[in-house]
């Protein structure tokens, strides 16, 4: 079949209109990203949180069983299997929280992103999918500490109301 009308000699205006269309349309789809990326960021935290959170829970809900797990199973360098249980433990129940609320997020991020790699290395036993667990956490922890916590965080309203709005008065 053969084209009747060649692309040469279509109006220059149409196909200008068509580009048009497609940048507005590539635009409004960058701006409705934009629009998301808080709740991605909140997102991360959450998911990261929750599971740091609930290892610590654990600890708590067994803690004879995790005085002996630190005893005989974690190696953790250069601390006390006792102190390294109690430390560990408020490091998992504490930090989440602080990143979940989005406030010194990325201090918390670097601490629990530290504790993760002190974690693969004093577990031998660990295993592949959980050596790969832990590979997701530290990326997400990652990303947390470089991104920021975004605008659905304590951060962003104590920086924007409070460190920011002080010299606008």
């Amino acid at each position: 079949m053969k084209c009747t009308t060649p692309l040469s000699s279509a109006p220059l205006h149409v196909a200008g209109a068509k580009t048009s269309r497609v940048i507005a349309a590539g635009q409004a789809a960058i701006r409705l990203l934009e629009m998301l990326t808080p709740v991605l960021d909140l997102g991360i935290r959450v998911l990261i949180g929750l599971v740091f959170f609930q290892s610590g829970l654990t600890k708590l809900a067994s803690w004879s069983t995790t005085l002996a797990l630190f005893e005989s199973e974690y190696a953790v360098p250069l601390l006390s299997p006792t102190l390294a249980a109690y430390l560990g433990t408020a490091a998992e129940l504490c930090l989440p929280v602080l990143l979940v609320l989005g406030l010194g997020t990325r201090a918390a991020a670097l601490a629990l992103f530290v504790f993760n790699m002190v974690a693969v290395i004093s577990y031998p036993g660990l295993g592949e999918v959980g050596l790969k667990d832990h590979q997701y956490w530290g990326l997400l922890l990652l990303v947390t500490m470089l991104h920021g916590p975004g605008r659905l965080s304590l951060d962003h309203l104590i920086d924007r109301f409070l460190l920011r709005g002080k010299g606008s008065h």
